[in-house]
Order: structure tokens, then sequence, then C-alpha cells
């Protein structure tokens, strides 16, 4: 799976900037598209096993192989539990988000 990278957008001055079709190359985003998650995956990497069922689970491609282990990229996580509820170890677990807290 190929993970969307953050690309700056340019607002066209002239018509002629405007792009005919996408604005955008695929695989591409302007913006995170996580503001409005109400909940947050942790995974303890300690009971992590690297089964990768997660990995493979997730719809928005938010978590990222390390090595044998995975980490999840939370500009792109939206918080829906997926992860947690496929994890059959228990190594995910869904935590209230809160205003102003550091990853």
């Amino acid at each position: 799976m190929i993970k969307p990278k953050i690309q700056q957008y340019r607002q066209p001055c002239t018509i002629s900037e405007y792009p005919v079709g996408p604005s955008f190359q695929a695989g591409h985003l302007v913006t995170t598209n996580s503001n409005y998650r109400s909940s947050k995956p942790i995974i303890d990497i300690t009971l992590c096993v690297g089964c990768l069922a997660c990995y493979v689970a997730c719809p928005d491609g938010a978590i990222v192989r390390d090595g044998k282990k995975v980490r999840m990229d939370y500009d792109f996580c939206k918080g829906c539990g997926i992860c947690a509820s496929e994890c059959k170890v228990k190594a995910i677990a869904m935590k209230k988000e809160t205003q102003g807290e550091n990853e």
C-alpha cells in the first residue's frame, strides 16, 4: 500500500494554470484528515507480535510497518477502532482524544 503524502496546494494565478481533470496526482493530500476523531488507537509495542492484522485492516492506511512491528500515523488516522478490534493480542487500545495533546 502506498501511503498518501501531504503536498502544498498552490492557488493558480491565471486560467491557464488551472488543471484539466484532478488537481493533484493520486496519492497526495492537501491537508491531514484526522481533525474530527474522538478517540485514537494507542499501540503497546511490548505486546505487539507483528502479525500485521491491524495494518491490513486499516481503511485509511494510517498504520505503518516499522520493521517487524507497527506504528500509527496520526495525521491520517480517523479513530475508527478497526485496528483495535482486529488485534488478537489486544496490543491496541482506543484512548479518548484530548485537545492540545502531543502525539
